[in-house]
């Protein structure tokens, strides 16, 4: 099973009461193993605590009725007791002090986070980030794409950080999108000032239209025209926009939003270029294009949608 699954597991048997002493030795483990076990666990508790959605977990209320109405006040009293000290051993493992606040999103999520300071923070699909507001205002992108619109205060620095480069706002509207190796900041309004990791050149300033990719050894700057830069934020409308865009990486995007993966059978296929405007999670509408449009064959392997001539 992969990360999302066991904490899926863990978090089940965390609300049903179903540990004993050896298994809360065997969930500290698991924990301790990875840091993807632990943003696997964080992701899926944040979503419980805020949208209440641990019965999709274990089923629908209809299915068991009785089971959070029959708990007893000490039972329910220990079961928060319990997630709050789980709580804060996953943020020691950030070193995270009483400011800071940890914030995410599942797969196909979207969330508006909205600081004391007046500035706002959208999360994308599978997102993960931290935050700690005090004389500066820090943020660390641990995963995902976020879109930033600041409120500028000079004595107050707002710096997002993202494997190991820095982006410091100097009063702006962008995004930082992590990728597998690299960071790619897109810039909608304003400027910000690029520290690239140790080791690259001097800092960069960035302007309204520059995207900017930034890997461990490399950085690149492209300058985009208005349509360019509103198709870059078009998740933050519910839709992707893609512009003779290779079949291959319109399914990358697609994927980001939904547990039902779509597959590219071959690389010819994947070739193949495709142009529009299709909601995140209307799998259904881009196989619609797929085999009525491209003539593409589409068929269900598995569990996924496969591609092919």
């Amino acid at each position: 099973m992969d990360a999302e699954t066991h904490a899926a597991a863990w978090l089940e048997r965390h609300d049903r009461e179903e540990l004993g002493e050896g298994d809360r030795e065997k969930f500290q483990s698991w924990l301790a193993a990875s840091p993807a076990n632990k943003l696997a666990y964080l992701r899926l508790y944040a979503a419980w605590r805020d949208a209440d959605r641990l019965s999709v977990l274990r089923g629908s209320a209809e299915e068991k009725p009785a089971r959070r109405t029959s708990r007893s006040l000490p039972a329910r009293i220990a079961t928060f007791s319990i997630f709050a000290l789980l709580l804060g051993a996953i943020a020691s493992a950030y070193v995270l002090k009483p400011s800071d606040q940890i914030y995410a999103t599942s797969t196909g999520g979207h969330r508006i986070v909205k600081l004391a300071d007046g500035s706002q923070i959208e999360l994308n699909t599978d997102t993960v980030l931290r935050t700690r507001l005090g004389k500066s205002r820090e943020i660390w992108l641990d995963k995902g794409e976020a879109y930033f619109q600041v409120r500028h205060d000079a004595a107050h620095p707002f710096v997002v950080m993202a494997m190991g480069h820095r982006v410091e706002d100097v009063g702006t509207k962008f995004v930082v999108r992590r990728r597998a190796d690299s960071i790619e900041i897109t810039m909608l309004d304003g400027r910000v000032q690029l520290d690239p990791a140790q080791g690259q050149s001097h800092p960069t300033m960035l302007k309204k239209g520059d995207v900017a990719v930034a890997s461990a050894r490399t950085l690149t700057v492209t300058a985009k025209s208005e349509s360019d830069l509103y198709v870059a934020v078009g998740w933050r409308r519910g839709v992707i926009a893609f512009k003779d865009t290779a079949l291959a990486d319109a399914v990358d995007e697609l994927n980001r939003y939904n547990s039902r993966k779509i597959v590219i059978a071959d690389a010819g296929v994947g070739r193949r270029t495709i142009s529009g405007t299709i909601a995140t999670t209307d799998v259904d509408a881009f196989v619609r294009v797929a085999r009525n449009i491209l003539g593409l064959h589409v068929e269900t392997r598995g569990g996924e949608t496969v591609i092919s001539r």
